[in-house]
């Protein structure tokens, strides 16, 4: 049986909402949940994720409108991820005039519609693009077209999707969970444990080696989220300069970091790679691994107290940096070689099995888009109880 593609228009009614007055205060704190865009972020949207409540009269002065239960919310206008992204409604609310209501009649399942839209961000967000305008409006979002199979098989379609991203929410609640039992594990032991502190520049030193090897030099930078990356991961352009001759040596072991973004955490230590070379605005250091266990100062630059001191020693007033000479300066708590080792493998066992979650969480969000791919475009067909009889 073939599957009839539809405009999302012909099975939902697609409106917007409004904002009351803010500067008449008999249209806030009212008992009418209004929704604002920064809740549609592909989730449900239930009462107690609402913070603002209109009155009535405030729905009544503006272009707000009730929302019923079980309505899809989209995102419509947003420059980072927020355009396009989408959210069913639990429970009756107004929205403002950025968020579109998709409010389905009887031939459509909303979780299945949710489902598609997910599928179809970047198709969305494409549209938008082509507009001119990089908003979404309710003139696109009508022209939306998805494949709609009958009503049951929608439903099996859902609830196949709904179960997985149920496992991929448990996976990144834990997740969670132990990052907060590793900041607590982090503290306890390394910023408030008595220990001795010690200057960094007694176990580090600034190294300088300039690029030998050529052009063809692996070149990298350093995030203050993922660590040292490859440029083209991160930018459309390659690197900086063609020429590399005056560009910093890194191994694998030693650190680096951006002096003007050192103080947002853009500071790492080289593992994935046995070398490469970094713009000469860099600063590269290494261990005395006699003095410190590189692991126990890794962990302790992702403590609350290292971002703290390497903020309070930034300098200038337009753009804050830290030479290496202020990164030497700073004290860390820097217990014996001993202490140290047994405090870095146990906080090791920890990250590890965060990553390994994070390593789950990557491996179902593959598979589940896996299914959505031949799910959602009709190329798998399952089998419903109506068509067995």
């Amino acid at each position: 049986m073939t599957t009839r593609t539809v405009n999302l228009g012909s099975i939902a009614k697609i409106t917007s909402g409004g904002t009351p007055d803010r500067e008449n205060l008999a249209y806030w704190g009212g008992t009418v949940p209004w929704v604002k865009t920064t809740l549609v972020q592909n989730c449900e949207i239930g009462p107690e994720d609402i913070d603002e409540q209109i009155t009535e009269a405030g729905l009544k002065s503006s272009s707000a409108k009730l929302i019923p239960a079980g309505s899809i919310l989209m995102a419509m206008v947003g420059q980072g991820k927020t355009r396009g992204q989408v959210a069913i409604l639990t429970t009756d609310a107004a929205i403002n005039q950025n968020c579109a209501a998709i409010i389905l009649n009887g031939e459509a399942h909303n979780r299945y519609v949710y489902q598609q839209l997910l599928f179809r961000y970047e198709e969305i967000r494409n549209a938008s693009n082509s507009s001119g305008q990089q908003n979404l409006n309710a003139g696109l979002i009508r022209e939306l077209r998805m494949p709609l199979p009958r009503l049951p098989e929608q439903e099996r379609i859902a609830e196949i999707l709904v179960a997985w991203d149920t496992a991929i929410q448990k996976t990144e609640q834990l997740i969670a969970t132990k990052e907060r039992h590793y900041s607590h594990e982090l503290s306890r032991l390394i910023s408030r444990g008595h220990h001795p502190h010690a200057h960094v520049g007694t176990f580090a030193e600034e190294v300088s080696a300039r690029n030998r090897g050529g052009n063809e030099a692996r070149v990298l930078s350093v995030t203050n989220s993922r660590g040292f990356v490859l440029p083209e991961d991160q930018f459309e352009r390659r690197v900086a300069s063609a020429d590399l001759s005056n560009y910093k040596v890194v191994h694998r072991g030693q650190y680096a970091y951006n002096p003007s973004r050192i103080n947002v955490g853009s500071i790492a230590r080289l593992d994935g790679w046995d070398d490469g070379v970094l713009s000469p605005m860099y600063v590269v250091f290494r261990l005395n691994e006699d003095k410190a266990n590189s692991d126990y100062f890794l962990h302790w630059l992702n403590s609350h107290e290292a971002r703290q001191r390497i903020k309070n020693s930034a300098q200038g007033s337009v753009r804050e940096t830290v030479s290496f000479s202020e990164f030497a300066a700073i004290t860390i708590p820097l217990p014996d070689s001993n202490t140290q080792t047994a405090i870095a493998r146990y906080l090791n066992a920890l990250r590890e099995e965060i990553d390994l979650l994070g390593r789950s969480v990557s491996a179902l969000k593959t598979q589940k888009r896996g299914l959505m791919q031949k799910l959602l475009t009709g190329q798998w067909r399952l089998p419903v109880q109506e068509e067995a009889n």
